[in-house]
């Protein structure tokens, strides 16, 4: 089922922020808390400080009618810098990778900072910003 939900980057306060709004919403997390030393390394990625590894990988609260916001921790090791237009992000997560491809299509163009559509281990991801300097991201679940 299509789901669209509130993508948030943090500078390593992800789980302070997180543990706020679950007392503000009186809801809890879907699933576990992932962190960053659970997560696979690419191929070519340094390993991370130690310092880092218990930051926040992906985090899932739903808040009010359904919607759910997800977030992450930024890593300063990676050179990430937490700014206005990288803060927020409208995640979209279609049904089908056509629909996903249709929506970064559209969104994406006259955008920039565009990932294009790649699989990861996850599913079908892809990332851009559009023409009006609005951050989306695409997550789709569906098989190939």
């Amino acid at each position: 089922m299509s789901r669209v939900s509130t993508y948030l980057n943090f500078m390593g306060n992800t789980e302070e922020a997180f543990e706020f709004y679950r007392t503000v919403f009186g809801t809890d997390y879907i699933g576990d808390i992932v962190r960053m030393g659970d997560m696979a390394d690419g191929p070519d990625a340094p390993p991370l400080p130690e310092a880092e590894q218990r930051l926040v990988g992906h985090v899932e609260l739903p808040i009010l009618a359904g919607h759910v916001l997800m977030a992450t921790d930024m890593l300063e090791s990676m050179g990430h810098q937490l700014a206005i237009g990288n803060n927020v992000t409208i995640n979209l997560e279609p049904d089908t990778r056509a629909e996903a491809d249709r929506l970064y299509a559209a969104l994406s163009d006259g955008g920039s900072d565009a990932t294009g559509l790649q699989e990861m281990p996850w599913g079908y991801w892809g990332c851009c910003l559009d023409r009006f300097g609005i951050r989306w991201m695409f997550n789709c679940a569906e098989a190939r």
